[in-house]
């Protein structure tokens, strides 16, 4: 079975960025735009030269990671819908070059699974 279901997945694979949150040990938070790709249960990112970037450095000392992929399904009537990500992230090098490797612990979605119409019901469940 999958980590996430197929209208996460669906989800996932249409959208163009996320929010990758990162944490120092000593509890400073970084929050970047990146764009990502799913590769089988886990989420990946690279980026130009990421070894130079705040959230490499926060990985590497503390493995805790937030994702947030989300939009407005509609406007009129207001439709939120996304998914948080919350997991372990490691720095995996690929040909020579590094990239991020999410792997979900808890996936928190709103509107992607149940489409009822109304303020969308948040789905909370433990992965990994």
């Amino acid at each position: 079975m999958s980590t996430f279901t197929a209208a996460e997945t669906a989800y996932l694979e249409a959208q163009p960025l996320m929010r990758f949150a990162t944490a120092s040990t000593d509890g400073r938070p970084d929050v970047a735009p990146v764009t990502f790709e799913v590769d089988g249960d886990d989420i990946v990112t690279a980026g130009f030269d990421i070894t130079h970037t705040v959230r490499y450095r926060n990985v590497l000392a503390n493995p805790r990671a937030v994702l947030v992929i989300d939009d407005l399904a509609t406007v009129d009537p207001w439709s939120p819908r996304g998914i948080k990500i919350i997991g372990r992230a490691v720095v995996e090098e690929v040909d020579g070059a590094p990239r991020f490797r999410i792997s979900p612990e808890v996936i928190i979605s709103w509107a992607l699974n149940d489409t009822t119409p109304g303020i969308p019901k948040m789905e909370r469940r433990v992965v990994g």
